[in-house]
């Protein structure tokens, strides 16, 4: 195998190593400095690991209101490899009420150590350094935790109703957490709703957690669950609680509900005629199977592996030398030797070698309208090639027919190929894994569509890779890769799992991957 097919492989994560283990890190903080007199800090942990000198963000928790000593329900799950050196920063921002970015934060502090250090002591605790390395009277305390192989999620919904008022002027602010009960008898914090205001029968919004998470895989393992009223001072006044466990919670699987009394144990003791604070009621529980790359093939998946390429008027009249899509008479241009170099690889996994390869930014023919998921053999009923031989022929033959313009649009391709997954997802055989390769110049132009897009398609049995063709500056397009934090939808909703991976292909089309490699794409 030749360097660039070493490092297309790379790129898709098909080279796994065998010391790899996943981890979750849980942080919490204590005695961080209130802004002022009548402020408590609002504090947000960002994680970022160390590659080639550098730092770079891998995820952040919530932000959590008026709190100095929080305990972040966010989970950063990292994979682990016993032969590197793994240098993690983490550090701790006062975000401001009106704003969740990092911008107009007040740095808090930071501590750096290795994920081995993490791992070898299970729990780190150390003093959160400021500017200057001066050790202020805040510290940060991260807890380690191996996954089981379980990387299934379970998708929950509660309601209450009847709970306890516990304000004066209005009703309780409630809001419900979530705590694995470990071996050794401590708590760990799974999940945190949001909180309704002025309601004493909240519904809240459904939430995803791995099992890994909720209980390490063991359905009969405690959970605790306390319900809160929420104030703007931090001081949350108790309302009760109750205790389960993941084998109860599936009963409502079956479209069922299933409640439980909220019980507050002063009360209790106290009030002869006290029954509960409330009813807390689950309406959903739902288990999502998740799948990796490794599973669809060992379980006798075939790729369908297609392939976009970006003909906008960015990258040059084909007919020029100078342009992107020039057809040299002894070598291939960029476009053709990334997309050698990654669908060599995804052929050996793909039986019937029949590839459907689209274009977009281009004014095709007859009409000449702008088109963002044209058919490259202007075949829309059958847009496969056969072979990448085919795919190289049919884009060849397409240029000199089509009109490069724009504008940069990718969610319109993502969404072919995830409708696509999903079709395969309800047949009952379920057989193909669709993997995207996208091919690009420059930065796309319809950022929020496809967010939305690869957030939908997050749930598929589906991967895309974005190569960045030529010299521009791909900095904005870290966001779609996750290496900047998780990424959402405009609506909020994250990514269930990371299934994008984007690299420019300066970096690694002289053999050398030049990318920060601390994720390696499990899904891909």
């Amino acid at each position: 195998m030749s360097n660039i097919y070493e490092s297309a492989a790379t790129t898709l994560g098909l080279f796994n190593s065998p010391c790899l283990t996943k981890v979750e890190l849980r942080v919490a903080c204590k005695g961080i400095s209130d802004r002022d007199a009548l402020s408590k800090p609002d504090p947000c942990v960002v994680l970022k690991m160390q590659s080639h000198g550098q730092w770079f963000e891998v995820d952040r928790t919530e932000v959590i209101r008026s709190s100095i000593s929080p305990v972040f329900s966010k989970v950063f799950t990292v994979d682990y490899y016993f032969e590197e050196v793994q240098r993690l920063r983490f550090e701790l921002h006062d975000i401001s009420s009106n704003h969740n970015g990092l911008k107009e934060a007040d740095f808090q502090g930071a501590m750096e150590c290795t994920l081995g250090q993490i791992v070898s002591q299970r729990k780190l605790s150390k003093a959160l350094l400021k500017q200057g390395n001066t050790a202020g009277k805040s510290s940060i305390t991260v807890t380690a935790e191996e996954l089981s192989g379980n990387d299934d999620y379970v998708e929950l919904a509660f309601s209450a109703k009847k709970l306890d008022d516990k304000d004066f002027f209005s009703k309780s602010d409630p809001f419900l957490e979530i705590f694995r009960v470990n071996d050794d008898g401590t708590a760990s914090l799974v999940h945190r709703t949001e909180t309704i205001m002025n309601n004493l029968s909240p519904v809240w919004k459904s939430f995803k957690v791995s099992l890994n998470t909720l209980c390490s895989g063991h359905h009969e393992r405690e959970l605790k669950c306390t319900v809160w009223d929420w104030d703007s001072n931090g001081k949350h006044d108790f309302i009760g609680e109750f205790q389960t466990t993941f084998k109860e919670m599936k009963a409502a699987m079956d479209g069922k509900q299933i409640q439980w009394e909220c019980i507050n144990p002063k009360y209790q003791v106290k009030k002869k005629n006290y029954r509960n604070s409330g009813m807390v009621i689950l309406t959903l529980c739902k288990i999502i199977k998740m799948h990796s790359f490794l599973d669809y093939i060992m379980g006798g998946c075939q790729i369908q592996f297609t392939v976009a390429i970006d003909f906008t008027a960015s990258n040059g009249d084909p007919r020029n030398s100078c342009s992107l899509h020039y057809i040299h008479p002894y070598q291939p241009n960029e476009y053709l030797k990334a997309l050698i170099a990654v669908g060599e690889i995804c052929q050996d996994y793909d039986s019937d070698k029949m590839f459907p390869a689209f274009g977009f930014g281009a004014q095709i023919p007859p009409d000449f309208k702008v088109s963002h998921d044209f058919a490259v053999n202007f075949d829309e009923d059958n847009p496969e090639c056969a072979g990448i031989q085919g795919v190289v022929e049919a884009y060849q033959n397409c240029l000199p027919k089509i009109q490069l313009y724009g504008p940069t649009n990718i969610a319109p391709i993502i969404q072919k190929v995830a409708d696509s997954a999903s079709e395969e997802m309800h047949t009952k055989e379920a057989m193909e894994y669709f993997i995207l390769l996208i091919l690009t110049d420059g930065v796309i132009t319809d950022m929020a569509d496809t967010r939305e897009a690869i957030v939908h398609a997050s749930h598929l049995p589906m991967s895309v890779i974005i190569v960045g063709i030529g010299s521009a500056d791909f900095s904005d397009m870290q966001m779609l890769d996750g290496d900047d934090g998780i990424l959402r939808s405009p609506k909020g909703e994250p990514v269930l799992r990371d299934i994008v991976q984007f690299v420019p292909f300066r970096n690694f089309k002289h053999g050398i991957v030049t990318k920060p490699n601390y994720k390696r794409l499990p899904y891909i």
